[in-house]
């Protein structure tokens, strides 16, 4: 199965090329505090809306430029001629934990006193957009996967057993799933989110939305793994191993769940972009991620003003161009994995 979908990927450049992108983009996430120059809570409100600062090669070592703020009305700032500082590569910073765990002050790059680097520009109240948008990567793409598995899990079990069992079992199941798949899903999670306390801590709020996703999206998961189900145990291996007196609980768990993961795996990797613009949705609308926390949704959300559009600070709308990006590396991965996993998509030839 590995070798297969390895091969697939493989003949598949845009399925390779997405999935170098979200092991980038995990990778990122994971070892964002190292990648980071500074903390996402770190201020300067005497650099707000500062523009993406430039790199140039000055004395034999890469430098970041130094500017000055002309009009704080509209945060227009300029490049001080000739003024560079240069950028100190595995230099101190800022104290982090990384993975959570480990305490470290080492960053991948700093730049000297009293220049900054801002590889995407500041925010509102100075903040740096491109730290911001690591630590953020690692809750937006977190809520993704914790909440596929939570899904792919309840789907698997609840939709296996109703497929085996039958009777009163699928039927109540089936009728759970139908009720959940009949209300709009937009405002369901809103007034299950809106119905709860909101200002809870960001881990707290972190389980919470993956729970209120999760709870959302197992239902299609089940009806399709029911239907596989359904399908599977009239076949000659599971009428063999009744016939063996195998238990019930072996058959469903040994034989007809495992059938069933290659669909898992395609259907986990198509939804993963559903539960990313499901926390940056309610991120955006004040629902989700709260401060100091960060997310793509709610850096998004502060985006809102009018005055980022009319002064064109084009670089707080960074978490949208990941967003998409995102969304679209999964969805081109999942066509690659149903290819591999299910003959009846593979292309003539390849």
């Amino acid at each position: 199965m590995g070798a297969d979908l390895l091969q697939s990927l493989l003949r598949r450049p845009a399925g390779l090329v997405s999935a170098i992108l979200l092991a980038l983009l995990y990778g990122a996430a994971l070892f964002a505090p190292f990648l980071a120059p500074t903390v996402p809570s770190a201020q300067d409100l005497n650099r707000t809306y500062h523009p993406p600062t430039a790199l140039v090669w000055q004395n034999g070592q890469l430098c970041v430029r130094l500017y000055r703020l002309v009009d704080p009305s509209t945060a227009t700032y300029e490049p001080l001629a000739g003024q560079a500082a240069p950028i100190r590569w595995f230099s101190q910073g800022p104290a982090y934990k990384l993975f959570g765990l480990i305490p470290a002050k080492t960053h991948l790059f700093t730049a000297e006193a009293p220049a900054v680097v801002y590889l995407l520009g500041s925010d509102a109240t100075g903040r740096d957009v491109f730290t911001r948008l690591l630590y953020g990567s690692g809750i937006s793409l977190g809520i993704g996967i914790v909440g596929v598995f939570l899904t792919s899990l309840l789907g698997l079990t609840i939709g296996g057993l109703a497929g085996y069992l039958g009777g009163w079992a699928d039927s109540l199941a089936m009728r759970l799933t139908e009720f959940l798949m009949a209300v709009p899903g937009l405002y369901l999670l809103l007034a299950l989110r809106a119905a709860l306390s909101s200002r809870f801590p960001s881990d707290a709020t972190f389980l919470l939305i993956v729970v209120i996703l999760s709870a959302l999206g197992w239902a299609g998961t089940a009806r399709v793994v029911r239907g596989l189900v359904l399908s599977l145990r009239e076949r000659p291996f599971i009428l063999a191993a009744n016939i063996l007196g195998q238990r019930p609980s072996v058959i469903l768990f040994r034989h007809l769940l495992p059938n069933t993961f290659s669909y898992l795996v395609v259907a986990a990797t198509l939804s993963v972009p559903g539960y990313i613009l499901g926390e940056a949705a309610l991120s955006f609308l004040g629902l989700g991620i709260q401060e100091p926390s960060s997310s793509w949704g709610l850096m998004l959300g502060q985006a809102q003003d009018i005055k980022i559009f009319m002064l064109n600070f084009w670089w707080l709308l960074t978490p949208g161009a990941a967003i998409i990006l995102t969304v679209i590396a999964f969805n081109l991965l999942g066509d690659a994995l149903r290819d591999a996993v299910d003959p009846r998509f593979r292309l003539p030839g390849k």
